[in-house]
């Protein structure tokens, strides 16, 4: 074989790694992207399309709630529909790498119903959210979540306002 057709072969090789690379990715972000639509119009029995049934979340925001399961993940995020049931979603910035899929977003919503031991306060939260979402065989399997906790319950009235910091209400 000559140099030029060996060189034609490692750049086709490394071409089609770099489009299967990328095809995963943007399979990941799709599968990432149309779960939670799903999730956000509240179609409960579409998300097994996205998550897996293993599914797990991690999140230090919630340390007390364990979510090791497509059906634990579904009772989670109804308890804040039913908290929040104005709640609404922006995705600002969403990269994906592989199997891999960071979504930065917000989430705005009235405290209507208790969450938790939490009664409504009428208040309204804007909250940052940041996630890391892995995909696996075609479905959601694990997320890492985080929030400011301490802002959204100075928003919702449950914590005071630090000496000289406004009340946080938007």
């Amino acid at each position: 074989m000559n140099k030029a057709l060996g060189l034609l072969l490692i750049g086709s090789l490394a071409l089609a790694s770099c489009s299967q690379e990328a095809q995963t990715t943007m399979k990941s972000k799709t599968i990432v992207m149309q779960g939670l639509e799903a999730m956000d119009n509240q179609e409960y029995d579409r998300l097994s399309e996205f998550f897996a049934e293993d599914f797990k979340r991690h999140c230090q925001a919630t340390p007390d709630v364990e979510v090791k399961s497509l059906d634990e993940m579904i009772a989670f995020v109804k308890t804040w529909y039913e908290a929040f049931p104005d709640m609404k979603a922006q995705y600002h910035n969403v990269i994906a790498e592989g199997d891999l899929v960071a979504v930065y977003a917000s989430f705005v919503g009235t405290h209507q119903a208790p969450m938790g031991d939490i009664p409504a306060t009428g208040k309204t939260m804007d909250s940052e959210t940041f996630a890391i979402f892995r995909v696996e065989n075609g479905k959601i399997v694990e997320s890492w979540v985080t929030w400011d906790n301490l802002a959204v319950m100075k928003q919702l009235g449950l914590m005071p306002p630090a000496p000289g910091e406004t009340s946080g209400e938007i």
